[in-house]
């Protein structure tokens, strides 16, 4: 364990990687948004360029929890359209990443949280889409959500891919755009759970080639990855529990205070 002892984690960090742990399983498997509350928990006591790797590592685990779980329920449609715009957003993120310091990189993952928050508070206030007027179905079978605009759509998935390179901190972004999609809790969590499976994947070579999967950071995500499946497991009957209004302001409220946590570490 030489390589993870070199990473010198006082006992209150192990504490708090360990519930961050736990949180990235919970977001995968009920309340999305709260994921961002672990980019802020791992920020805070490994090098942020490495804490970017380590998380990414232990999303990817929650993710294919995620789909297992809730493949059915994902909106391939909306996927289909999110997709193609991410792709500029990753290699922008990369591209960040290779030239910024850590405190920079920091303050820059927090304004991601914060601005997609914004954006998702300032779509809900627009009115509910009248009865009938979204009738068609999806190709899993469900019936369609509201389809956000196309220029919509791009953005988010622009700012998805640029958020998650940088700081694994989408999950606000898409939490956003879902939310003003007006997807239900089963649907958001099942096409999330898709997005970010293929996204995290696709964002690995990005991570390696940067120099971001130490020893000491594969090491600290094996020995979380155990916490990740008890958070899952916890995350699912959650969404059981959690109604609607109450799922939507758990996941607004999770991504500022990962915001504020992340801009008092950088003003420290």
């Amino acid at each position: 364990m030489s390589a993870l002892a070199a990473l010198e984690i006082p006992p209150i960090g192990w504490v708090v990687l360990g519930l961050s742990a736990l949180v990235v399983g919970i977001a995968k498997a009920s309340i999305g948004g709260v994921a961002a509350l672990s980019v802020a928990g791992f920020a805070l006591f490994i090098p942020t360029r490495e804490s970017t790797a380590a998380v990414l590592i232990l999303l990817l685990v929650g993710d294919l929890v995620a789909v297992a779980l809730y493949r059915r329920s994902a909106d391939l449609a909306m996927l289909r359209r999110l997709l193609p715009s991410v792709l500029p957003g990753i290699v922008l993120g990369a591209l960040l990443i290779n030239v910024v310091d850590d405190r920079t990189l920091t303050i820059v993952i927090a304004l991601c949280i914060l601005a997609a928050l914004g954006v998702q508070l300032w779509l809900r206030r627009r009115p509910a889409p009248a009865a009938g007027s979204t009738t068609s179905a999806t190709s899993s079978g469900l019936p369609a959500a509201g389809s956000p605009h196309l220029a919509a759509t791009l953005g988010a998935g622009a700012a998805a891919g640029f958020a998650t390179m940088i700081a694994n901190a989408a999950g606000p972004v898409m939490a956003a755009y879902l939310l003003a999609a007006r997807v239900d809790k089963a649907r958001f969590v099942g096409t999330n759970a898709w997005f970010f499976l293929l996204v995290n994947a696709a964002k690995v070579p990005f991570s390696a080639g940067l120099g971001l999967f130490p020893p000491s950071t594969l090491q600290l995500t094996l020995v979380l990855v155990p916490v990740v499946l008890v958070g899952a497991w916890f995350g699912r009957r959650l969404l059981r529990a959690i109604d609607q209004r109450r799922f939507e302001l758990l996941t607004a409220s999770a991504s500022l205070l990962a915001a504020t946590a992340l801009l008092v570490r950088a003003a420290v």
